[in-house]
């Protein structure tokens, strides 16, 4: 499978901005299946049931019933999951989200500009970015291959 076939999970809970962003990614030329999800819980559910790893997970950080952070977290502690990336795409500007999206394990974090046009434009680097250059982990890690988890988890 290749990265233009594999899915794109997208966990975000407000209607417009889905519509928005599956637009300008139908716009600038993604293909890829995109899977949504309307809250942190439902984004889990629906990445452990994949059968295979999602390229990229794009993570609203204001989510109903589990909070972005919290989903990011799992999606950390998880073996499976560990290398996935994640890109926070939300609209939080505040100093603690960028710090603590980072502090567990964000690959990125964009901050979803109001104006249309802006938009369309972070959705264009994105996806150039994610979808075309970044060299994505293999959909099933081999975890004998991987290194030891500082922590101890797995």
């Amino acid at each position: 499978m290749t990265s233009r076939e594999r899915s794109i999970l997208f966990i975000e809970d407000n209607p417009d901005d889905i519509e928005l962003t599956l637009h300008a990614l139908g716009e600038h030329g993604v293909r890829n299946p995109i899977v949504v999800a309307n809250n942190g819980a439902e984004g889990l559910e629906k990445l452990a049931h994949m059968p295979e790893l999602p390229l990229v997970v794009l993570l609203d950080l204001s989510l109903p019933k589990l909070g972005g952070i919290e989903v990011l977290q799992r999606i950390r502690a998880n073996a499976r999951t560990r290398l996935l990336p994640v890109i926070i795409l939300t609209s939080s500007s505040e100093e603690r989200d960028v710090i603590d999206s980072y502090h567990f394990g964000a690959n990125s974090y964009v901050r979803k500009p109001v104006d249309f046009e802006e938009f369309h434009e972070a959705a264009r680097q994105l996806c150039v970015y994610w979808l075309l250059v970044n060299q994505p982990p293999p959909m099933r890690p081999s975890l004998k291959d991987a290194p030891p988890d500082p922590q101890g988890k797995e």
